[in-house]
Order: C-alpha cells, then sequence, then structure tokens
C-alpha cells in the first residue's frame, strides 16, 4: 500500500509567506510533556539566576559582566541572557532537529548562534517597561544598512505559555514591514495601543516563530487579569558574522565540555580553547 510521503519542510507555501509577511507561526511545534519540562527548568534557572545578582545591580547592554545577563524587572518578572548553559535542555533547541531545515531554508546552511534568551513577565510588571515597537539587530537594529535591510538575523521564539487569547504579551508584529522602508514615527514606537496593519500572534503553548530582524515588533498589554507570560528567544546568524558580544560571557567549560560536535559548527571556532582552526 503506497503512502503520500511527508513534505519536506519548510513547505513552498512557508517560504513564500515568510519571504512576503517576515514571519511564519508553526502551531503544536513542541509537545505539551516537552513545553512542561522547559517551564519547570526555567522556573528553577531564574530562580538561581535571580540568587546571584548582586542588589542594587543595573543591567547594561552589551552585557560587560555574568551579573548583566539576568534582568530582574520585578518580584517575578525577569529576562535571562546566554540561557544554552544553564540547563541541557535549553541546549538542544539550539539545533533541534525539526527546525534546522528552516532555519537553513530561510537564512543559511551553516548558521551560526547569535543569542538566546528567556521572558518570564508578570503582566502586572509591563506598564513599568520602556521598550516598545522595535527591529532587532547590531548597529541599532543593522540600520546602517538601510533602507533595505537584509535578513542578518532569524528570530526564533516559543510560546510556553498559552496565548490563543490577544493581548497576553502577545508577540505583535506588522507583517511585510521588513521589506518596507519607511519607518513608524518615533510616537508611534512608544504607543501601546495599536496602529493600522498591526498583528497578535495568538497561538497554544508549544508554538514557534519565526521572523526576520528588520520586522517592526513588540509585545502586546495584557488586558485586565489576564495571567503572564513565558518564553524563549533564539537567534541564529550568517557564519560570516559576529553579531552578539554576550558569546564572550559564556564559560570556556561550556565551549569544551557542554557542546556536541554538531553544535561546536554552530560557533567561531576562535572561541574554543585552544581554537579550532576551521572555514566556518
Amino acid at each position: 500500500m503506497s503512502t503520500t510521503p511527508t513534505p519536506a519542510a519548510p513547505t513552498a507555501a512557508e517560504r513564500f509567506f515568510f519571504e512576503t509577511q517576515g514571519y511564519l507561526v508553526l502551531e503544536n511545534f513542541l509537545k505539551p510533556d516537552h513545553v512542561a519540562r522547559l517551564l519547570a527548568v526555567l522556573d528553577q534557572t531564574v530562580a538561581r539566576r535571580r540568587a546571584t545578582v548582586p542588589p542594587g545591580h543595573q543591567t547594561v547592554w552589551p552585557p560587560m559582566e555574568p551579573a548583566d545577563l539576568t534582568a530582574i524587572n520585578g518580584a517575578k518578572s525577569t529576562r535571562i541572557l546566554n540561557i544554552l548553559g544553564d540547563d541541557p535542555l535549553f541546549l538542544e533547541l539550539l539545533d533541534w532537529p525539526a527546525l534546522l531545515p528552516y532555519v537553513h531554508a530561510f537564512l543559511n546552511p551553516q548558521p551560526h548562534y547569535c543569542a538566546s534568551d528567556a521572558i518570564v513577565e508578570d503582566a502586572p510588571d509591563f506598564a513599568k517597561r520602556s521598550d516598545g515597537w522595535h527591529i532587532d539587530g547590531s548597529d541599532n537594529g543593522y540600520r546602517g544598512l538601510s533602507p533595505q535591510i537584509p535578513l542578518l538575523q532569524l528570530k526564533v521564539g516559543y510560546y510556553l505559555t498559552d496565548m490563543t487569547q490577544p493581548f497576553r504579551g502577545n508577540l505583535t508584529l506588522v507583517p511585510g514591514s521588513h521589506a518596507v522602508r519607511a519607518e513608524p514615527t518615533v510616537e508611534n514606537r512608544r504607543r501601546r495601543d495599536f496602529f493600522p496593519g498591526a498583528h497578535q500572534v495568538c497561538a497554544p503553548a508549544g508554538t514557534c516563530i519565526l521572523f526576520h530582524n528588520a520586522i517592526w515588533h513588540t509585545a502586546a498589554p495584557y488586558s485586565p487579569g489576564q495571567p503572564g507570560r513565558q518564553m524563549l528567544y533564539y537567534a541564529y546568524e550568517h557564519p560570516w558574522m559576529l553579531a552578539s558580544m554576550g558569546q564572550w560571557l559564556y564559560s570556556k567549560d561550556f565551549y569544551n565540555r557542554q557542546l556536541t560536535p554538531a553544535q561546536r559548527s554552530f560557533f567561531h571556532g576562535f572561541v574554543f580553547d585552544p581554537p579550532e582552526w576551521r572555514q566556518a
């Protein structure tokens, strides 16, 4: 009996959508038990990281010391950077087999790791955040390459909490804005309400979202009584780039002992001790 082969990822339709809209949503990408394990590990990691931050420490960007890799934004709200070394569950997502075909097709057959972080946000703390609409990347969002900023950084977000309803901190973006030459005004970038064309990504826990570095995006505000959100973000870049200086704050033990041979290829050879002399 013949069977219909599973289409190779990404499909032609997914490629077209990503190229034209600047993002792609893959629901049910992570299984529920996988999400549950990630949430448990994230809770432990946040508690451990917060305990290591000196009282009154003000994080800076780019991070200059290990304490800058943990931003305490409230009694519960926390953002942690460079999460790959915190737990094997975070590290294995670096080269998750179901994700790599998308990274290879959209960005580069030999992608490099750029950044990773986790967001734990309590809804009441949202009003205290100063960030608004923005694009991603070094050099103020690679603006030196304006007016047509290319795909230099592929962002990958994972919903660990349910966001099927709007106004729960959902990733919000303007479809197609990665290819637009005009920028929103400074006034509009600071708005918490949404100008025409903004789209909230409403999706269940376990959803994976890929998006272009130049797409305009922000987090949706919270409706009264809504719970907070927990998310993971990973970023990949071309192998000829070194855009994330936070990589220097990983330990030698991380580079030399925790990475598998396949994972080592996501980093420049000179970060290892001794250095690996290779082309990619």
